[in-house]
């Protein structure tokens, strides 16, 4: 069935006492868009909307489109591997945003990249190759792809946000409605191109169906005539923006990679997590910095970015907490993977490559990081010369961003003992084992119930 009409027979089974074998006879001689309008989006019954599914697939999108595409709590979805697949063919997505002559620069600049990336993999696979002999209880076909594996770790930190995945999703129409609306709203051209699709291919039949049984009927035709742009999250951005720029000035304080607070000030935990993205900042002095201040100051700054918001507008993301708030720099490649816990609150600064990059000790192992390392300082200069955010696509994976997540202790021993496993990438294998260690600092009595594998425990023939 399709999804709305699976949202409305669950919505009757639970206001009939007719079995759901009746509802589904009921639901196919009755229109379950006039009961959609009126129920979800005139009187707000959103559960609703939770009870009908669809299945998504954007391709050909870039890598800083399917970040912000997968960026929904209440999502499940896969996206190209890059540990598993070579990038070095697949071409790069030029941002609509940029002019010609800006064009032309970025993409000599991708270029570079993707050759760099074709010969670091080369060379990272000889190296690996004469470092790792195959084991003789291993196949041959099995330790290949395993060294092509290890080998992709190191080269992906060439790849950058411009280079074309593809990305599977399963969202409740809910889900989707409040996806579309995020991503017209977005300050990028593609995402808010990407937003238009949805929403038109809502309104047709499926484009791939199992078989001929399957309904031609349209996927979620109500919510396609419905959608419109949040406004309100992106006028809070642009307020709040604003607002930080007349009256923070302070210099950021000098914390770890890996930075733990337990924050008790809720009402300043609330302003310093609403300035936190529209900064660059780290959260340790953007809350110190509202602790500070009078409870009239903090309310400036709920204010300012509550204004523009409607009666059909939740509070936004940042009013959400987590007993527990970590601060992490890490390389983009490492947040495209912690990117994917769902239960945590996450925020992200604005792509500034500003922060520096990562070098993976591999690279100096092989002999070949001076060229790596020339190559990304060339980027991250060539991204300073481009207008932003279409020159945010040229950002490389190795280079080094901010960002927030909020959690419960719980999740914090999730993402430590499933992050720091030897079959991970080494990169956020690091960042998991310093999760762990701040943990066990803040809250020793809890701290000893965490569990996670040390950076320097490896079994790199392990997938």
């Amino acid at each position: 069935m399709p999804p709305e009409k699976i949202a409305y027979a669950l919505a009757r089974y639970s206001r009939s006492p007719d079995s759901i074998r009746d509802s589904v006879e009921w639901v196919r001689t009755h229109d379950s868009t006039k009961f959609l309008e009126s129920f979800y989006f005139q009187y707000g019954h959103a559960s609703i909307a939770d009870l009908g599914h669809v299945v998504l697939c954007f391709e050909g999108i870039s890598e800083l489109a399917a970040t912000e595409v997968e960026d929904e709590q209440l999502w499940d979805g896969q996206a190209r591997s890059s540990r598993y697949q070579d990038f070095s063919r697949s071409g790069f997505v030029t941002p609509p945003e940029l002019s010609v002559e800006d064009s032309a620069a970025y993409q000599a600049a991708c270029e570079k990249l993707l050759a760099t990336y074709h010969t670091v993999h080369k060379r990272m696979v000889e190296y690996l190759s004469e470092k790792l002999p195959r084991p003789d209880d291993m196949k041959p076909d099995a330790y290949q792809r395993n060294i092509a594996a290890r080998a992709f770790d190191v080269a992906r930190y060439t790849l950058f946000f411009g280079i074309p995945t593809g990305v599977g999703q399963v969202t409740s129409i809910r889900t989707l409605e409040r996806q579309i609306r995020r991503l017209k709203a977005s300050e990028y051209a593609e995402l808010r191109c990407l937003a238009d699709e949805i929403a038109a291919a809502c309104a047709q039949p499926p484009e791939c169906r199992w078989d001929d049984a399957t309904s031609a009927e349209p996927l979620a035709p109500t919510l396609a005539r419905h959608v419109d742009t949040d406004e309100h999250a992106a006028q809070s951005r642009r307020d709040l923006t604003e607002w930080a720029k007349g009256n923070i000035s302070i210099s950021a304080a000098s914390v770890d990679d890996v930075d733990l607070l337990k924050p008790t000030d809720m009402h300043a935990e609330i302003a310093a997590t609403l300035l936190y993205p529209v900064t660059d900042l780290p959260f340790r002095t953007l809350y110190e910095l509202a602790a500070s201040w009078s409870a009239a100051q903090r309310d400036e700054v709920i204010d300012v970015a509550l204004r523009s918001r409607t009666r059909r507008d939740d509070l936004m993301r940042s009013f959400r907490g987590g007993l527990y708030v970590y601060d992490i720099v890490m390389d983009v490649g490492a947040y495209r993977d912690m990117h994917r816990h769902r239960r945590c609150q996450q925020f992200r600064q604005a792509y500034s490559g500003r922060l520096g990059f990562d070098t993976p000790q591999a690279l100096h192992d092989a002999g070949i990081a001076e060229h790596y390392q020339a190559l990304m300082t060339e980027t991250l200069a060539t991204m300073q010369t481009l207008p932003g955010p279409g020159s945010h696509a040229l950002l490389p994976f190795g280079a080094r961003s901010r960002f927030l997540f909020k959690m419960d202790f719980a999740e914090a021993d999730y993402i430590a003992r499933l992050r720091s496993g030897v079959k991970g990438h080494f990169s956020y294998r690091k960042v998991a084992w310093e999760m762990m260690q701040k943990m066990q600092q803040l809250e020793p009595a809890l701290g000893r119930l965490l569990e996670a594998t040390p950076p320097w425990v490896e079994d790199p023939l392990k997938r």
